[in-house]
């Protein structure tokens, strides 16, 4: 608690320590200041300390009774773990952690990453981060937090997010990346499941045909219809006007969206738009291509596992990521031990672990033009380049997966 208290006042952060009378599960209100000035961003610290705390290839902080009041408080909290033998303090956002997995599954412990390092050079990294985080009920982030609480999707506030209740109380949220021309739907009524549509699959059935001919055939197999959808007229028209009224907000020319697919929620995706080949199908080929080249290179993982530790420059939301996977035994086993031999099919590894191995193994995924093969299609950037390749222009080629790009 001395080391996390005067590293934050060096920087001119405000530290009030919680009375420690009672287990509350939190020691310090940290207010953080902006060049001298105090801000209204608080957020509650719960520090840990010793070896005691290491878990997988991580840390982990018990949750114990403290489950309601770091999700649903009024103040996010954060974990902070002292490593006496590092000498160095790690951090993760427990309430954060918490709310994506939801109160009927609440985990046990907040993970912990070793690449979320708290240090004097990682200090503004953090703060940005928290800011960003208690600042995530004000204004239009305010209603973008709410939509994305409601359906399970982070948006980004360069997002169109459009909003709308039919008369029987069903709740549709429109969201389309700036430029894009193929936007997904979240319905309630569809358990919020991403479906993809553009202007034209919405309306395919009111275009015009010459007679003797009909739209059968004509609709993209990849995008859903407001028939498929069973969407009212009303509905179909709100989205059809969502597309419109986004279309001149859009700061570029639309992308050429011919292979696109939102995946949000599938084992190895963050949530981005993705190729739309079938998700099952990308992840055989990416599965397949890990244990090819673990199979030829027997210490590729932890060449890349020392290689993400020494990347600074990893997105927030990929560092939150790793933390609750790596501080997992289990999952950790699984990804250390991973090879041809013990997997052959994704019924092989649990969906966690395949999560961590890419997040280890791969930096980004490219996928290009349908119409290539599925080879040629998906381009995979490793962490650690393979043997005898050359950074290489990817002209066409659209990010797929991520691990921070």
């Amino acid at each position: 608690m001395n080391t996390l208290r005067a590293l934050l006042e060096e920087h001119d952060h405000i530290v009030q320590e919680i009375a420690g009378q009672n287990d509350f599960g939190e020691d310090f209100y940290v207010t953080f200041t902006d060049d001298g000035d105090v801000t209204s961003d608080t957020i509650k610290i719960q520090v840990k300390g010793g070896e005691s705390w290491r878990r997988g290839n991580g840390y982990a902080v018990p949750v114990d009774q403290h489950s309601d009041t770091w999700a649903d408080g009024n103040i996010p909290v954060y974990c902070v773990v002292y490593d006496p033998d590092a000498k160095r303090m790690y951090w993760a956002n427990a309430t954060q952690q918490l709310r994506r997995l939801g109160p009927l599954n609440p985990p046990r412990f907040i993970g912990v990453s070793p690449n979320a390092v708290l240090d004097d050079t990682t200090m503004k990294f953090f703060v940005a981060q928290a800011r960003r985080y208690v600042g995530r009920y004000r204004g239009r982030q305010a209603v973008l937090t709410h939509l994305g609480e409601m359906s399970g999707v982070e948006f980004d506030p360069a997002d169109h997010v459009l909003h709308f209740v039919n008369g029987d109380d069903e709740d549709l949220i429109f969201w389309k990346r700036p430029g894009d021309a193929v936007a997904t739907l979240l319905l309630s009524t569809q358990g919020w499941d991403p479906v993809l549509v553009s202007l034209e699959s919405l309306m395919f059935s009111e275009l015009p045909m010459p007679e003797g001919q009909s739209n059968d055939g004509l609709a993209d197999p990849d995008l859903w219809t407001a028939e498929d959808l069973e969407l009212s007229r009303s509905e179909t028209m709100w989205a059809a006007s969502c597309f419109i009224s986004t279309q001149q907000a859009d700061e570029g020319p639309e992308d050429d969206l011919a292979g696109t697919i939102d995946c949000a929620g599938c084992p190895s995706c963050t949530g981005e738009e993705h190729g739309r080949i079938e998700a099952d199908v990308i992840h055989d080929y990416v599965l397949a291509s890990i244990l090819d080249r673990i199979e030829a290179e027997p210490d590729l993982m932890q060449r890349s596992i020392l290689a993400i530790r020494e990347d600074d420059e990893l997105e927030p939301e990929i560092v939150a990521e790793l933390g609750p996977l790596e501080s997992e035994p289990r999952i950790v086993r699984q990804v250390n031990k991973l090879s041809p031999a013990r997997v052959k099919t994704m019924d092989d590894i649990e969906p966690e672990a395949f999560r961590l191995a890419i997040l280890y193994l791969i930096h980004c995924i490219y996928v290009g033009a349908p119409s290539l093969s599925l080879d040629e299609q998906v381009q995979i950037v490793w962490r650690i380049p393979e043997p005898g390749s050359t950074a290489a222009s990817r002209t066409g080629l659209q990010p797929l997966d991520s691990a921070g790009d």
